[in-house]
């Protein structure tokens, strides 16, 4: 299966990157994109475009799907990969004052998925001021410092000269006025080269992958406990149990485990474990889950 593309769009409190999130759910781009938020009440979404609101999930009649962000990042890109269908790509909205290269590290250390670049929004009144800020201005230059494109907002069709000069001893991202654009999606999508900001790292490592069907039956108790045991090596676990009555399905990232009861019990019990090659072997993952059925 393709690797999933991860852009994240970062900038500091009222920037714009609401409003460039709605641009780009508005354009006729031809893509199943998911776009994760930390608020719906600040998306302001067209009204022919809704087709169903959920409690944290918003369904667009153009095939697209915004959600709101937990507090495990982890968590919900484990959920993003396992939706049917899949999206072609994942947008991620930053909150203003979060570090962007964080959040876009999380695409490098998931092999499903591929990083995308980071999109910052600048607000062209208001930069100098905040990034000269004794308290903010290290924040602000950082943001900038990591981003493979610089999108000033709130400038017209040309970024000022003297912003474009002081954002360049900053960063060598490209710098492009946002309200010059026609359409932000051919940008945002695919226009944006990775690597462009300062310190974004390198792509990860080889991983290993290993799975495991079977008709076993397992109670919440047992499966939440052969989950937390799992080795240090293995990033990710996810699944479907055969229970008592019923069923589960399951995810584990790092220490996080979520399971998650099902009505009808899968048609197989499933398992399948994913972590770096230089941490953990298919063969110890193997040991680990056979080391519950001796048990």
């Amino acid at each position: 299966m393709d690797r999933l593309p991860l852009t994240v769009v970062g900038g500091y409190l009222g920037a714009g990157k609401t409003t460039l999130i709605n641009r780009l759910l508005r354009e006729d781009h031809g893509l199943r994109l998911m776009v994760m938020v930390n608020d719906f009440g600040s998306v302001n979404i067209d009204a022919e475009l809704l087709k169903s609101v959920g409690e944290d999930t918003i369904e667009l009649t153009n095939g697209c799907v915004c959600c709101t962000m937990g507090a495990d990042l982890f968590m919900a890109l484990g959920d993003v990969l396992d939706r049917v269908p899949r999206p072609d790509h994942l947008v991620i909205e930053a909150s203003g004052i979060a570090d962007p290269k964080k959040i876009a590290d999380a695409a490098r250390a998931e092999p499903e998925m591929e990083y995308g670049g980071i999109a910052l929004v600048v607000d062209a009144g208001n930069f100098a001021a905040l990034a000269a800020d004794a308290q903010i201005g290290a924040q602000i230059r950082g943001q900038v410092g990591v981003a493979d494109l610089l999108l000033v907002s709130k400038c017209g069709a040309e970024v000022p000269g003297a912003l474009a000069m002081q954002l360049a001893t900053m960063s060598p991202a490209p710098i492009v006025a946002l309200d010059g654009l026609e359409a932000v999606a051919p940008l945002l999508l695919g226009g944006i080269e990775p690597g462009t900001g300062r310190g974004t790292g390198a792509d990860h490592g080889a991983y290993v992958t290993w799975g495991y069907d079977s008709d076993e039956v397992m109670d919440h108790e047992a499966l939440r406990a052969r989950l937390e045991a799992a080795p240090a090596g293995l990033y990710r676990v996810k699944g479907f149990m055969r229970g008592p009555e019923g069923g589960f399905e399951f995810h584990k990232v790092g220490p996080s485990v979520e399971i998650t009861r099902l009505e009808q019990p899968p048609a197989v019990s499933r398992v399948v474990g994913i972590g770096p090659a230089a941490q953990i072997s298919a063969e110890e993952i193997a040991a680990w889950w056979s080391d519950r059925e001796e048990a």
